[in-house]
Parts: structure tokens; C-alpha cells; sequence
């Protein structure tokens, strides 16, 4: 049976509203007896009952987080360590986590519906923004805390965490141009996520800076960041008349499907092909050949968003309200140089 506070009076001798007022630091209980109280509750194994605690206080110590599956599986290692660091911040400052992860739009704002005015939660960390984001206009319309992955449109006047993709993308693509590639593909995320047309601007840059032309058909966007995906849209870049000699792939997920999709047609990737990939997960290591990728600090990030959202949830300020990180690029085989 539970430790209840009838339990720990009749432990210490003292009347119950004496050990619900110490437990609760309220001030009219002598620092000692409070103390004591604490002391003998610990030892006793006396665990706050969560619901009498949000009555009281109006809190749930919850963090909500909904993860939309349209655009990459719960399985990714990217929304596993976000998941990871998010999780162990949560714990560090006393929340518990609620997760949700749904496979449509509408079910996906359903569960925001949810979390929100079903009071399950005193925050929520939004991933992946989108443009003109019905779940931004949503919690900003309740005034209910958020902070997010990414900006939006505009400098938003939201907190969020944010990676420079167009840097990340840029060092890339400079890289496979300097190792002699000159016919460079770009297989981008999903067009309706802001942080696509940031990548998709680094690839225009390193192009302009190196007096490359940019050539509308070697540019795909893939729906889903999936393997398959990227397989597919591999395939699309290899049979254009004048094919890629490299791409630079918004995802390593979607870059394990291209660099099958090149080693099918009998090529070698880091010689005859130089693939780049973005997220730099833990695989890219371990690939043949080894993944060049640019690595965003997706544990950093979760930490970050986690540390934010507790901050604006207990009323304190924000030591900054934006924060875009910058990536780095983890050179290994797959853009070793082009061998003509």
C-alpha cells in the first residue's frame, strides 16, 4: 500500500493538516518541523499524489510533445535522441513527459485540442515548423506556453531553437565542389516545412559563389524522410539524360535509399558519385562507405527546448528567445574525390 500522510502523523505524532502544510512549505510551519516532516516522508517512501497536487496548484508537471508521422517514423534516430534529451531535462527538473504521435493533420491538432484544454499538460514543445502553422496561431490564440523547433516565416515573436540549415547545407555542398563535382543534385525535405527552403537557399549559395548554374530538374523534394523516399528520388536524378555526378540529401535516412539507388547502377559511391547527408546520425558511421553528413546537435536542441518551455512555464524569463545553432560537417568517404 502507498504511503499516505495520514501514515507519516501517525508516524510523528502530529495532526494531518501540520504534515500536508510542511510538505507543502507553507509558512506558518516552524523550518524544523518542516524538516522533520520532509525527513520522515522521504524515508517512508511517501509519493505526492499527482492529482491532488495539479488541484491544488493548477500544474500537472507535464511537458507535452507531438510528433506528426507524415514526415519522418518514430524509429528515425534524429526524433530519438530529441526524444532521449527532451526526456532526461524532463526528469532533471521534476516533469514527467507526454508523448503523442499521430499519422494525419487532424488527428495531430485533435491531440494539441487535447493537451490543451483538457489541462493534461503546462507546456508543449512543438517540432518541425510549417508555413502559416495552424498550431503556432493555435497556442498563441489560448496564450498557452510553447517554445518550438524551428521559426517560422518571420523573426516570430515565439521562443524557439533553430539550426542554420543553410549553413549546414552550404559547407556541404562546397565540400563535394571541391572535390571536383560539378553536376551536384539536391534531395530536399517536404516543402510545407520552413526549415526546407533554408537548406534548399544553402545549396543556391555554394552553386552562385562557385559560378555553377542551378538546374531546376537535378532539384527534387521528397514527401517523407524515409529510405524509400530517398531510394526513389535517386533514381529520378540517375535517369535524367544528364545525370548527377553528386547530391547533397536533406536527410541521412533518405540518403541510405540514394546511395542504394547509385550502387544498383554499378557505381561507386566516393568515386564515380559523392553523396552528402544531413543529421548525421549514428549509422552514418557505420555505412559502406562511411556517411559525410552534417551534423545538427540534436541533443543540445532538446536540452534547450526543455529548459525553455520550464522557464516560461514557471513565469521566469527567457535568457534569449531565439537560438540558431550551427551545424558541422563530419567528412568521411562517401565524398571522397571525384574520379574522372
Amino acid at each position: 500500500m502507498p504511503v499516505t500522510i495520514k501514515d507519516i502523523a501517525r508516524k510523528l505524532g502530529l495532526s494531518v493538516s501540520t504534515v500536508s502544510k510542511a510538505l507543502n512549505d507553507y509558512p506558518d510551519i516552524a523550518p524544523e518541523t518542516r524538516e522533520l516532516v520532509k525527513r520522515t516522508a522521504r524515508r517512508m517512501g511517501y509519493q505526492p499524489s499527482a492529482a491532488a497536487r495539479s488541484l491544488r496548484t493548477h500544474k500537472t508537471n507535464t511537458i507535452g510533445l507531438v510528433f506528426c508521422l507524415l514526415d519522418r517514423h518514430l524509429t528515425d534516430p534524429y526524433y530519438l535522441d530529441l526524444l532521449a534529451s527532451i526526456g532526461e531535462e524532463c526528469s532533471r527538473h521534476g516533469f514527467d513527459l507526454l508523448l503523442s504521435a499521430y499519422s494525419s493533420r487532424d488527428m495531430e491538432r485533435a491531440a494539441y485540442e487535447r493537451m490543451v484544454e483538457g489541462q493534461k499538460v503546462d507546456g508543449i514543445i512543438l517540432t518541425g515548423t510549417r508555413y502559416k502553422d495552424e498550431r503556432i496561431a493555435y497556442l498563441k490564440e489560448k496564450g498557452f506556453p510553447f517554445v518550438a523547433l524551428g521559426r517560422s516565416e518571420k523573426d516570430g515573436d515565439f521562443p524557439y531553437v533553430d539550426v542554420d540549415g543553410a549553413k549546414g547545407v552550404r559547407d556541404g555542398v562546397q565540400h563535394l565542389i571541391d572535390q571536383g563535382y560539378r553536376r551536384i543534385g539536391f534531395i530536399g525535405l517536404p516543402e510545407e516545412l520552413i526549415c526546407s527552403a533554408h537548406r534548399f537557399q544553402g545549396y543556391k549559395m555554394a552553386l552562385e559563389e562557385n559560378g555553377l548554374s542551378l538546374d531546376p530538374h537535378l532539384v527534387i523534394y521528397c514527401q517523407h524522410l524515409t529510405q524509400d523516399a530517398g531510394y526513389r528520388a535517386m533514381q529520378r536524378l540517375l535517369e535524367l539524360d544528364e545525370p548527377p555526378n553528386a547530391a547533397f540529401i536533406c536527410s541521412d535516412v533518405m540518403a541510405l535509399g540514394a546511395m542504394m539507388a547509385v550502387q544498383e547502377r554499378g557505381l561507386t559511391v566516393g568515386q564515380d558519385f559523392g553523396i552528402v547527408g544531413f543529421d548525421d546520425i549514428p549509422m552514418a558511421a557505420q555505412l559502406q562507405p562511411p556517411l559525410t553528413s552534417v551534423r545538427q546537435p540534436i541533443y543540445e536542441i532538446g536540452t534547450l527546448l526543455c529548459r525553455m518551455l520550464i522557464k516560461l512555464i514557471q513565469g521566469e524569463p527567457l535568457d534569449e528567445l531565439h537560438i540558431v545553432l550551427e551545424p558541422t560537417l563530419v567528412i568521411r568517404e562517401s565524398s571522397k574525390a571525384h574520379q574522372r
